[in-house]
């Protein structure tokens, strides 16, 4: 449950954000005759999110058993490689984020107030797709059922709520910090979810090591007690790993984590630097800038 929660809360808040700054620079310029187009193009994006979630779920019961799970393993490889994508690109470009978008929509106006419908769709369906397939492939890992999906949709009301306040100017928050510990695990979450990936692959063969295990504290973790189960739900581990599976696990931990640390440590050109946050820090940095909506 607090896997989803975090995912749901990680990219729920990030969308509300692309959202709060779509709308505030609007009525910062006097256009709010065309906010009604940026809502039809999140309707529709969050429209394409729920039906990718429906795709994805039909897709699985209507296949066999075998083929259910070489195509879990290939959709957590998927997801795995854009929610990287998306945690480093994210580390890099949150500094940056609202000058994008504020350009984004002045290109818009410039050809036809009804691109905003498309600069709304694009910068919202990203996260939502991003979304739908890790929240599927991570209740697919924890074996499914009711406590994962509320965690979801808990985390993405708090994000809903989070951006609201923020929009307002009811709430500050040090987004950059929170994006880097919430990055931080949706890391180690991503390299549960690629463990589990590994794992399904070797099941049916499409992987060597089925029986190669190298990993077994079974012995001291009772794969069917609560602290076996806790692991599972949360971090997408077991008590047991053959060699393929605990490589990538650890490699991806170790190697992603340092990329991510250069990456959101790494300053500005003096040309995009970050103007001061509405808190009066200067954005010099993803662990103290903040990232203002209007």
């Amino acid at each position: 449950m607090f896997a989803n929660f975090l995912i749901g809360l990680r990219e729920g808040l990030e969308a509300a954000l692309v959202v709060a700054i779509l709308v505030a620079y609007l009525v910062r310029i006097d256009q709010r005759q065309f906010l009604p187009r940026i809502w039809a193009g999140v309707g529709a994006a969050i429209g394409l999110s729920v039906l990718a979630v429906v795709a994805l779920q039909v897709t699985g019961q209507a296949l066999s058993d075998q083929a259910a799970e070489a195509f879990a393993g290939f959709m957590s490889l998927v997801a795995v490689v854009l929610i990287t994508w998306m945690i480093l690109w994210m580390a890099r470009h949150a500094r940056t984020l609202k000058a994008h978008l504020h350009g984004e929509v002045d290109n818009a106006l410039a050809r036809s107030s009804w691109a905003l419908v498309l600069v709304a769709f694009f910068a919202v369906g990203r996260e939502g797709l991003e979304t739908a397939l890790f929240l599927w492939t991570g209740m697919r890992a924890t074996g499914g059922g009711v406590l994962p999906l509320l965690g979801a949709f808990l985390g993405l009301a708090t994000a809903v709520a989070l951006g609201v306040l923020i929009y307002r100017g009811a709430l500050r928050l040090n987004l950059s910090r929170l994006f880097f510990w919430t990055g931080i695990g949706l890391i180690v979450i991503a390299a549960g979810v690629l463990r589990y990936g590994v794992h399904e692959l070797q099941e049916v063969g499409v992987l060597p090591g089925k029986d190669n295990y190298v990993l077994d504290v079974s012995g001291v973790i009772n794969p069917d007690g609560v602290v076996a189960s806790l692991l599972r739900t949360v971090f997408n581990v077991v008590p047991t790993m053959t060699a393929l599976e605990l490589i990538a696990w650890g490699g991806y931990l170790v190697v992603v984590l340092a990329i991510f640390l250069v990456v959101i440590r790494r300053p500005l050109p003096p040309s995009t630097a970050a103007t001061p946050s509405a808190s009066g820090e200067q954005g010099a940095g993803a662990a103290r800038a903040e990232v203002p909506v209007s």
